[in-house]
């Protein structure tokens, strides 16, 4: 029974094009050769894998941090409009 790469099957919609068919070229090749470098293409499509999920990650805490730096930001000029109303409030108060 011949050895297939079983995470080509398992993870297609993750995997690049490029690796998907690499491994249905390995797949063709000869029981000895394919033997030979299946481990390494599986080595290869399991850090493509976890190099996806690790670039999304860091796109989700970009796109976090984004939205906080809006709402720091807003709440600093909200704080500033206080702080000058309470000045000018201050400053009348004064006179």
């Amino acid at each position: 029974m011949p050895k297939t790469i079983k995470n080509a099957d398992t993870t297609n919609e993750q995997t690049p094009v490029e690796l998907q068919e690499m491994a249905e070229a390995i797949n063709a090749l000869p029981a000895r050769y394919r033997d030979a470098v299946t481990p390494a293409l599986t080595r290869v499509i399991e850090c493509s894998t976890r190099r996806r999920r690790i670039l999304n990650l860091v796109q989700e805490a970009l796109s976090q941090l984004r939205l906080d730096m809006k709402y720091l930001i807003f709440d600093l000029e909200a704080t500033r409009r206080e702080r000058d109303s309470y000045r000018e409030q201050l400053e009348e108060q004064g006179e």
